[in-house]
């Protein structure tokens, strides 16, 4: 409630109804005077920002301390005193992406191995290979470059250069592997008999295929990069989508006791809220022991993982009431479920990524 003075005009200004007291019954805007001289903002933004962290680390409180709890009070009907949950996911979901592609560049793991220096010995073999393939073939501007490469010890030689010396080098090889070219695909499928062609599905994954073949070819790497690029930043999306299944899985372990869906939702959108704030911890203590090298933070990291999965397991037992014995067991069908749930999802996002190349 705000300082300024209350209306004499019992006419809500937001809605229009009829006010009884200091509030709106129908929309709930206070009925104050509109107009406010600079210190009432002064006030009113203080208030708002005492008022929210009261109930935001209220429930953090209980969110972290209380596994279980706060979804149990939401189905009660006890909200008032405590963060909205949806709203609570977007904050916390947007806090954690926002440091981890701040902080953290997770293209650097993925990408780590896939450009490795060749050893003396297979240099000079490829050396080898290279003066006998340019008798056979003639001295190519390509092997000609390439023995260049070779012959230069000043200069290290990576598999990407090996890859871009080969001539048989696919970036992706799923399903168009008879053809080397876009057009050589579409002319062979022009020619062939109608019921011999190619699916509309088919026919589009091979086209793409052979699109990205040619188009990054002569460099690899960018391929890797920019794939997971485009796959990592639509993690969001996935964990997002992963939720409802998540719920669904609740649903069918628990569907003998007559739970609503939508109390399985609420569930696992604060098992989601935790789980953000366990990985920020886990990342962290990665770095740090990057930085560091002492083993301690990797222990640390290791006891999150475990905390992570006690946490869930007595969330359930909280918030279902069952006893220990089926919670463990419908926690570890959870759990199995739940992987091959994020496996599918990931499958998915991978293939969508690789349209988007």
């Amino acid at each position: 409630m705000s300082h300024s003075p209350e209306r004499k005009e019992n006419d809500c200004l937001n809605c229009g109804a009829i006010v009884h007291g200091r509030f709106c019954h129908v929309c709930g805007q206070e009925n104050k005077v509109p107009r406010e001289n600079f210190w009432d903002l002064v006030i009113h933004f203080f208030y708002d920002i005492t008022h929210f962290d009261s109930k935001f680390f209220d429930t953090i409180k209980y969110l972290l301390w209380l596994p279980g709890f706060l979804p149990q009070e939401f189905i009660k009907g006890r909200r008032a005193s405590y963060l909205n949950p949806i709203r609570m996911y977007i904050f916390t979901s947007a806090f954690f992406f926002l440091i981890f592609f701040a902080f953290i560049n997770p293209s650097d793991g993925m990408l780590a191995g896939t450009k490795l220096n060749i050893s003396p010995a297979e240099r000079d073999s490829l050396l080898i290979k290279t003066e006998m393939q340019i008798k056979e073939k003639g001295n190519t501007p390509k092997l000609q470059k390439f023995k260049r490469l070779l012959e230069d010890s000043t200069q290290e030689v990576s598999t990407d250069d090996l890859m871009m010396q080969s001539d048989d080098f696919t970036v992706i090889n799923l399903g168009a592997r008879r053809y080397k070219s876009l057009y050589e695909y579409d002319s062979i499928q022009q020619n062939l008999p109608a019921s011999e062609k190619d699916g509309w599905l088919k026919k589009t994954w091979n086209r793409k295929e052979l699109q990205i073949n040619e188009k990054y070819r002569s460099d690899p790497s960018s391929t890797f990069e920019k794939l997971s690029y485009t796959f990592l930043h639509k993690l969001p999306y996935l964990l997002f989508i992963s939720l409802p299944f998540f719920a669904l899985i609740l649903k069918l372990l628990y569907i003998r006791r007559g739970w609503y869906y939508a109390d399985h939702v609420i569930f696992s959108v604060y098992h989601y809220i935790f789980s953000f704030l366990m990985l920020l911890f886990i990342f962290g203590f990665n770095a740090l022991s990057d930085w560091t090298n002492w083993g301690f933070f990797n222990f640390l990291m290791g006891l999150s993982f475990f905390v992570w999965f006690f946490y869930l397991y007595k969330s359930m037992r909280r918030f279902y009431g069952q006893r220990r014995f089926k919670t463990i067991i419908k926690f570890f069908l959870l759990n199995i479920l739940g992987f091959v749930c994020i496996v599918f999802l990931l499958i998915f996002f991978v293939l969508f990524s690789i349209f988007q190349l």
